[in-house]
């Protein structure tokens, strides 16, 4: 084991650094059109609605497939794409929304803007996100319990896997419920041959800098197949205005995006398959080397990963993550606080807990996933995650 150690520390030398997401080698590839791309836009100077915006709708709605219905509206941000379409389902504070308590804080904090009530549901503790079962039993307690209305689910495709929609889908028509994807972290991934976009009635999609397809500031987009639904969603992101966009019509905010955002995006969006074999082949490295010592995550049949993150579980989480730091390999923890364990949430913390989400929190870590990482710096993380956690077993 000393021998793995040492070997790792000496290829230090040799790999250069190791980024946790390395947006300057991507804008290196793409500076040229970017900068083109931002000179139209300073051109035609149409900042906000440009035909930039447009462009970019019909761009994803085609690399989501599914036909001519589907719909892109591009908003200001993932939590805007959130917050939109739970608006348009006239949520009121008596209306439960049920959602994982292990996700980023945007999740919940979009049910309460939007006037409802959260209800947290426990992980699966191998694929990480939201339990059928578990869900289930929620549902059937609000129910029993009479005080809210069941009204809608919220599914967050954890680190890039989708979730189980035939389950999760099942139980939303049982009882009338609405469906709203949350794939901030997900796009590109597929489940049995369909796009992340397409999985769900609708689906809420974030291009913060740091997400597999991000812009360079916020920007996201809400996805779906109902035309009335999907205007629904223009007139809110536009201050709930009617087409002409000057009568407002409806409760709404400024959710736009602005022109540069998208620009941004369409340049990223010509090598985005490119970049996410990449990331497929770098995850597909990391499961061999690190499925003996480490916890996977496992996806459902049937589904491909966008890979946005590759978190594992390891035993002395913190511990392990201070020897890789000290070995010129950074991490990061998605997540180590749950939702319902957050000041801001704790009225809606389920009285008996949530053991499996508590359990993830404890131990999940995050390790580089980018395009851009070598397969020598793949294999020097992997000897060193396996070094780290042997020492901080022993």
């Amino acid at each position: 084991m000393n021998g793995v150690v040492n070997l790792s520390l000496a290829a230090r030398s040799t790999i250069g650094d190791i980024a946790f997401i390395d947006l300057k080698a991507q804008q290196r590839r793409l500076r040229d059109g970017i900068e083109r791309r931002m000179a139209a836009v300073l051109d035609h100077g149409r900042y906000i609605a440009g035909p930039e915006i447009d462009a970019l709708e019909e761009t994803l709605a085609q690399r989501i497939g599914g036909g001519p219905d589907v719909g892109v509206v591009a908003c200001a941000s993932g939590t805007t794409a959130l917050v939109i379409p739970l608006m348009a389902w006239e949520l009121g504070a008596d209306d439960a929304v049920f959602l994982p308590s292990f996700t980023y804080n945007a999740t919940a904090n979009a049910v309460l803007l939007a006037g409802a009530t959260p209800v947290f549901v426990d992980i699966d503790p191998d694929t990480f996100n939201l339990c059928p079962k578990d869900l289930a039993a929620r549902v059937e307690a609000v129910k029993d319990e009479g005080r809210l209305r069941p009204r809608a689910i919220i599914a967050v495709d954890l680190f890039g896997a989708p979730a189980d929609y035939a389950a999760l889908t099942a139980i939303a028509e049982a009882d009338g419920m609405h469906l709203l994807a949350d794939g901030a972290q997900s796009f590109g991934g597929r489940l049995n041959g369909r796009q992340v976009g397409d999985l769900a009635p609708a689906t809420s999609l974030s291009f913060f800098p740091g997400k597999a397809l991000g812009a360079y500031g916020e920007g996201g987009a809400v996805v779906g197949r109902d035309a009335d639904l999907v205007e629904a969603w223009r007139s809110i992101r536009w201050h709930g205005t009617d087409e002409g966009r000057k009568n407002s019509v409806r409760v709404g905010f400024n959710g736009r995006m602005d022109s540069m955002q998208a620009a941004v995006l369409l340049e990223k969006l010509a090598i985005f398959d490119d970049e996410l074999e990449a990331r497929h082949r770098i995850a597909a490295d990391y499961d061999a080397r690190l499925a003996g010592f480490a916890g996977l995550q496992r996806l459902v049949g049937g589904a491909q990963s966008g890979r946005n993150y590759y978190s594992v579980r390891v035993a002395n989480r913190d511990r392990v993550a201070a020897a890789l730091r000290e070995r010129g390999v950074p991490t990061a923890i998605y997540y180590a606080t749950p939702l319902h364990r957050m000041p801001a949430f704790e009225a809606y913390a389920p009285r008996a807990g949530l053991p499996a989400t508590d359990a993830l929190a404890a131990d999940i870590l995050a390790l580089p996933m980018h395009p851009y990482l070598t397969p020598d710096q793949v294999a020097y993380i992997a000897d060193n995650v396996e070094a780290a956690a042997r020492l901080s077993a022993a």
